[in-house]
């Protein structure tokens, strides 16, 4: 059996499970309190209350110092969940001492720690607690103080009753730890699974955002190349009016496409997102859709602001932004009726919804909701929705698609204000 040293350093992941077993353990101590107490005469078995209750307060002495350290503990360690566990198999192997030995049936609740040490612990620690568990048992069939029960018959109905009654607390026990730490191990394994699917959408993105930096360094020279044939266009003073109108829209689009591609190389290099300007909610918005009415004159929209009082201040910052550049994009290719951008802010969250009167969302983009992309189709390559999604979870942020009763599809965006 190897050793991992890696396996004993402390981690989150035990915390759960150490709390759990010194809750579990104040009841098992108050149980046994009550045992020592009055089944001695309600039997007529004489036992030594002395050493058995001085047991049990030695015990109760630990747990409360172990319940006061956790409850401010951010992490614990698997040496710390073992000790508690030989804390656990040494009391009852003393109480087991003072009242019978292996013939106790109480003896049988050495197992229920060996389960939870398979269940959490590393290799190495569980062979030592299985070891303890089987040393213990061994020497109290040697080493005990018996019970004096002059009657034999008595005697094996009281064994057998206790048996019953131990393995019926142990199954309990054993069943209802086994099942909260497989509901922990299961929440986990679907946190690592989401932050696994997370990385390998970031590293798309990332990709994405490498090709989209040198797509846009090559695109350069033919736009100006472009530019200066349609500026030697405009002054040809044979060209009727609609023409020139056109040549006028086609030279402010061109212009349009340099800004954009001038954009996309700062923020991909030289200009840090940390530096971004602050600005408030409602003006940024609008300066926005204006930006995006420029790209799309054909399209219409008004905003619209949710909520009383003075907007709050944020960060303009340039994933936010092409993020609703997608979903704008997305809603006018969706419909051609005016859209409504509504704005609202609470406290410590800023919601932007856009709405269109389009036919809604397919069911299959609803149920991935932006987190894997789509085949290519006419209106889009079909990462649009992907890239917002990933924009605004990096944010701090969560995008939720649904489709109004009374028809179109709705898109929002909720952000927290607090974000550093």
């Amino acid at each position: 059996m190897s050793f991992c040293p890696a396996c004993l350093e402390e981690g989150p992941e035990h915390l759960p499970n150490l709390r759990r077993l010194v809750a579990s353990r104040w009841i098992v101590l108050g149980c046994l309190a009550l045992a020592i107490l009055f089944v001695p005469e309600f039997l007529g078995i004489p036992l030594p209350r002395g050493p058995l209750l001085g047991i049990v307060a030695v015990t109760t002495v630990l747990n409360t110092l172990a319940w006061w350290r956790l409850r401010t503990a951010s992490a614990a360690s698997p040496l710390e969940l073992f000790s508690q566990l030989l804390i656990d198999m040494a009391a009852l192997g003393a109480i087991v001492f003072f009242s019978g030995g292996a013939a106790n049936p109480l003896v049988s609740l050495l197992l229920p720690p060996v389960a939870i040490a398979a269940l959490t612990l590393p290799g190495l620690l569980v062979a030592a607690i299985a070891g303890v568990a089987i040393g213990a048992y061994s020497l109290l069939m040697l080493v005990y103080v018996p019970l004096p029960i002059g009657d034999a018959s008595r005697a094996t109905q009281l064994h057998l009753i206790g048996m019953w009654l131990i393995f019926v607390v142990s199954t309990l026990l054993v069943s209802w730890l086994i099942v909260r730490m497989m509901r922990l191990v299961r929440e986990r394994d679907a946190a690592l699974a989401a932050a696994r699917e997370q990385s390998l959408r970031d590293e798309r993105v990332m990709a994405l955002g490498t090709l989209a930096a040198g797509a846009a360094h090559e695109l350069g020279t033919p736009l100006a190349t472009m530019a200066l044939l349609a500026g030697e266009l405009a002054n040809d003073p044979a060209l009727t009016e609609p023409v020139r109108e056109d040549i006028a829209l086609l030279r402010q689009q061109i212009g349009v496409c340099k800004e954009i591609i001038t954009g996309l190389s700062r923020r991909a290099g030289a200009e840090r997102l940390e530096n971004t300007p602050v600005q408030p909610a409602d003006r940024w918005l609008d300066s926005v859709r204006q930006h995006w009415h420029a790209v799309r004159p054909q399209a219409s929209s008004r905003l619209i602001l949710g909520s009383d009082g003075v907007p709050p201040e944020i960060v303009a910052d340039p994933r936010l932004e092409q993020a609703l550049l997608n979903l704008l994009n997305n809603a006018a290719n969706a419909s051609p009726a005016p859209l409504e951008i509504r704005l609202a802010w609470g406290a410590g969250t800023l919601g932007i919804a856009i709405r269109d009167r389009g036919p809604g969302f397919p069911a299959d983009v609803l149920a991935k909701a932006g987190q894997t992309s789509f085949p290519a189709h006419a209106a889009g390559s079909g990462i649009g929705l992907m890239l917002t999604r990933s924009a605004v979870e990096q944010l701090g942020g969560k995008l939720l698609l649904s489709n109004p009763e009374d028809g179109g599809a709705l898109a929002q965006i909720e952000l927290p204000l607090n974000r550093p």
